[in-house]
């Protein structure tokens, strides 16, 4: 009878304990209770930052707290990278980010951060097909002219990307390793930038994500000529893909990813995993994302966390065969 006694003493003990302990961690109190940053690291007009600035105007209005963006560009994406990876775990400041996450641990000798053990996976909102776009003076106007054109005049063309180690930068290096072409690369802070570049024919040619090269390609300030994804696109349905156009076996996507530092309390980044599938599968911003070139994924942080590591390897292969350097 002591003994239990004793045992259920131990126990109500523990129970109290606990109280005292979840009651101060930031996870016990109602989340969230103050504005969230959402650090892009990378200029304002390109991918990741249209659909941070989307996808936080609807998280604001479904938790009634408000999420605000913050550009932080530089060093291919690394240094906000590192700013959040070093920010404290509390769900108050998150990373949105393009393929440059799982591009730059094998792209630079040192980061500044490491891609599996510095943050906590929240979501993969959505990926987008990169397109080879160029500005309406170029001679090409179809990607099997445009292969033909730069093959015949081996080191006369430059390119612009977002900048070095972005995915569309991995995907112009990648397609030039396919089919053997030498066009030299111009990296700009981001992909509005880069556009732009093409737009004021500074730069004949540009890789980009898709979201924000499709308003100028169907304004007819662009030419798209190919799709780096396996599928069409229906935000520009008459653009074939790479593979079609010849080139075999080719996918370069562009993927965001959110994430939070590590030891980000898990019942915040489950909370955070379900709040952005849900503003996700509102019908209108689900209409709005495919219209302008977005997949849309409703992956568990689990699913996040395989994807970031296979994204990892698989540039990883890319960058050594085409012995590639940041810029």
């Amino acid at each position: 009878m002591h003994s239990r006694n004793l045992y259920k003493l131990i126990f109500l003990v523990s129970i109290c304990v606990q109280a005292v302990w979840f009651s101060k961690t930031p996870y016990a109190q109602e989340y969230p209770n103050k504005p969230i940053k959402v650090v892009i690291p990378f200029a304002p007009g390109g991918p990741s930052d249209i659909i941070g600035r989307l996808l936080v105007q609807k998280l604001s209005e479904n938790l009634g707290k408000p999420f605000f963006i913050e550009n932080k560009p530089g060093a291919g994406s690394n240094i906000g990278i590192q700013q959040v990876a070093k920010s404290p775990p509390d769900g108050y400041t998150l990373l949105l980010v393009s393929s440059a996450f799982v591009i730059n641990p094998s792209l630079y000798s040192n980061p500044g951060f490491d891609a599996t053990k510095d943050f906590a996976p929240i979501a993969l909102p959505v990926s987008s097909p990169n397109v080879v776009v160029v500005n309406p003076g170029f001679a090409a106007k179809d990607i099997k002219e445009f292969l033909s054109l730069v093959k015949a005049n081996p080191g006369k063309f430059d390119y612009a990307s977002p900048g070095g180690g972005t995915g569309p930068h991995l995907s112009a290096e990648l397609l030039k390793l396919r089919a053997n072409l030498d066009i030299k690369h111009i990296p700009y802070n981001g992909g509005g930038p880069a556009l732009q570049a093409v737009l004021g024919d500074q730069v004949p040619i540009g890789f980009s994500a898709l979201p924000p090269a499709v308003p100028q390609v169907k304004g007819g300030k662009l030419i798209a000529l190919a799709l780096t994804s396996n599928v069409r696109s229906p935000a520009l349905p008459d653009v074939p893909t790479l593979a079609e156009s010849g080139i075999t076996d080719f996918e370069g996507d562009t993927l965001q990813f959110i994430l939070a530092p590590a030891g980000t309390p898990n019942a915040i980044v489950q909370k955070l995993n379900s709040e952005i599938s849900k503003a996700l599968a509102s019908p209108e911003l689900k209409e709005k994302l495919l219209s302008m070139g977005y997949i849309v994924y409703y992956y568990s942080t689990e699913q996040t966390t395989q994807k970031i590591k296979s994204e990892i390897d698989k540039w990883a292969r890319v960058i050594k065969a085409g012995n590639i350097k940041p810029d």
